[in-house]
């Protein structure tokens, strides 16, 4: 009888497995825009709708938008000069762009659809306009990259995983390190994400005509505001700053 439950839960863990699979492969798409194959389960009006109904949530968050209507203005213009500059001028996205009141949090982010927003203590610490393109080119590239779309469905397909894992096995350890790989196999991919939207900001920024080389010193601030305690980035979502340094310089040699 024992055996019999065992294999019944081997087949059910395995049949989770397997749907997991065939779902996620068969979400495969080439991205116009980088000519890569990704997965995604979302479509773009799908990541817009998410991106709006997420936007009033994230100012919330951030106290706001920030009240000075010149820096305000500033990031605006720089951020539509860079779409309607560049490639992501044809992708099917509502960009706006906000500049939050938090002055301690250091960040710039996006969300699916569009929305791109830095955070005044990061906005402050920019010395050039240039640098300003970098952070916001820098956005713009993880929206037409989909990878917000692209990590959730990532996300997804590890928690089928794990399901059938924990289904079809009694071990506890089993379930545990097969988390822990998952984990780090997400991050991996949020690395991924990380240059490729670096590569995609230099291209954008240039396009623009703004100065690729000031997203070098963008990352220079970066890890100057991180400080000397940083995770190791096997264990980071984002590559180090000096890592990108490197890739950044290498995205610019080869866009001229």
């Amino acid at each position: 009888m024992r055996g019999g439950r065992n294999m019944l839960r081997l087949l059910i863990g395995a049949g989770i497995i397997l749907f997991g699979v065939i779902k996620f492969c068969s979400s495969a798409e080439e991205n116009p825009y980088t000519g890569e194959t990704q997965y995604v389960d979302l479509s773009a009006e799908e990541e817009m709708a998410l991106g709006a109904q997420s936007t009033p949530v994230m100012l919330n968050e951030y106290g706001g938008l920030h009240r000075d209507e010149s820096a305000q203005t500033l990031v605006r213009q720089t951020g539509q000069r860079l779409v309607q500059s560049s490639v992501a001028a044809s992708a099917p996205y509502d960009f706006k762009f906000f500049l939050l009141s938090d002055e301690s949090t250091i960040n710039a982010f996006a969300l699916p659809g569009g929305p791109v927003f830095i955070t005044y203590g990061l906005f402050a610490r920019l010395q050039t306009e240039d640098q300003l393109a970098g952070v916001i080119a820098h956005e713009i590239g993880h929206v037409i990259g989909r990878h917000s779309a692209q990590q959730m469905a990532q996300q997804g397909f590890t928690n089928t995983l794990l399901t059938g894992v924990a289904v079809g096995s009694e071990s506890h350890g089993a379930t545990q390190a097969a988390a822990v790989l998952a984990n780090l196999v997400n991050m991996k991919y949020g690395r991924g994400d990380e240059l490729e939207s670096d590569y995609l900001g230099v291209k954008i920024m240039m396009d623009a005509g703004y100065d690729p080389e000031a997203l070098i010193g963008v990352m220079e601030i970066l890890a100057e505001a991180s400080g000397p305690n940083r995770v190791p980035e096997f264990q980071s979502t984002h590559p180090d700053p000096e890592n990108r340094i490197q890739k950044i310089r290498e995205a610019i040699e080869a866009a001229r």
